[in-house]
């Protein structure tokens, strides 16, 4: 019988989820179980970069478990990048079939790859079994539509993979419309492998309306939801952080507190990282783009914050939004 406990992992989120993030993330707020990092891509002729896996240096590693996820569509090179990584200690890594940017689908490459399955199927026939570590991948339902998935599956189920995380949209959707459920059970009961569910956790009633619609998957990936109510994985798994009722003032006020520092300390940590300012305050943005919204009546002083083209103005940006005391209320945001 499955274990149904829930397994959460943090998603992959270019420029997002990198490890700074992760390792602050991790100091403020507990519920994670595992991380997918962003991806790495391969290069041509048996290349590396050592920047390009500083995100995934074990040593830089030790919040919680990852995954190491690679971009790229050349067998030889993955494997290449897929055995480096293995003899960094990680025993499975993942494919990105999933990513749905059209620069980067125009190369058939992430999403640009799920119309042709056949091109998949000769990819993996030849990594999988070359290759030291083992392989998930993370795919969409499809390219262009839905339909495309009912093959990929039976494609997939030809081959030794260690699990689908599957994102319940196509690739052109990007991250509009919303996750189809109905088509996410129809590649499970088709799917003779593991099942990830990814897609649409962004609160507590979403969390529930997929678990109980799934009750067999244990494994749950979420980004957004994470990105803009830091506090999900603790409510989705009643982890007990605060001292009082939900609605009291004084826990909305420790929930302002535990933000600002979470803020406070990815700002100081991001500033030990990037060179300029430029890059720490655009990463900033980044994480204010999710976060931001999830307080109410934000939009004015969130805006002004996100014109900020000085450290200073930055900062100043930041005081008078906490000094707001805005109310914060995720499960709002639609």
């Amino acid at each position: 019988m499955a274990d149904n406990r829930p397994f959460l992992i943090l998603a992959p989120l270019q420029g997002v989820t990198d490890v700074v993030f992760r390792q602050v993330y991790a100091r403020h707020f507990t519920g994670i179980d595992q991380a997918m990092a962003p991806f790495i891509s391969t290069m041509g002729g048996r290349r590396l970069k050592p920047s390009r896996l500083k995100d995934v240096d074990p040593a830089l590693n030790t919040a919680f478990p990852i995954i190491p996820q690679i971009l790229g569509n050349n067998p030889d090179d993955f494997i290449y990048l897929g055995d480096y990584l293995f003899d960094m200690g990680y025993a499975q890594v993942n494919w990105n079939l999933g990513c749905p940017h059209s620069k980067i689908a125009k190369k058939q490459r992430g999403s640009g790859l799920l119309s042709h399955p056949d091109k998949i199927d000769a990819f993996l026939s030849r990594v999988i079994p070359a290759m030291k570590p083992g392989l998930s991948v993370k795919i969409r339902l499809g390219r262009k539509n839905k339909e495309e998935i009912q093959d990929l599956i039976a494609m997939f189920n030809t081959h030794k993979l260690d699990e689908i995380i599957l994102h319940a949209r196509t690739g052109e959707q990007m991250y509009t419309g919303t996750a189809d459920i109905d088509a996410f059970e129809r590649a499970m009961k088709a799917c003779t492998h593991p099942m990830v569910y990814n897609g649409d956790i962004v609160d507590t009633a979403s969390w529930e309306k997929i678990r109980q619609r799934f009750p067999e998957i244990s494994r749950f990936m979420i980004g957004r939801g994470i990105l803009s109510n830091p506090f999900l994985p603790e409510q989705i798994k009643g982890l007990k952080t605060d001292s009082h009722p939900p609605d009291s003032q004084d826990n909305d006020s420790q929930k302002r507190e535990r933000l600002k520092n979470f803020h406070t300390d990815l700002f100081n940590s991001y500033k030990q990282v990037f060179s300029g300012p430029g890059h720490l305050i655009g990463r900033m943005k980044g994480f204010w783009n999710y976060l931001g919204p999830s307080f109410e009546n934000s939009k004015k002083p969130l805006k002004k914050l996100l014109k900020a083209n000085s450290e200073q103005d930055y900062s100043d940006g930041v005081s008078e939004f906490w000094e707001m005391n805005l109310k914060f209320c995720p499960d709002r945001i639609e």
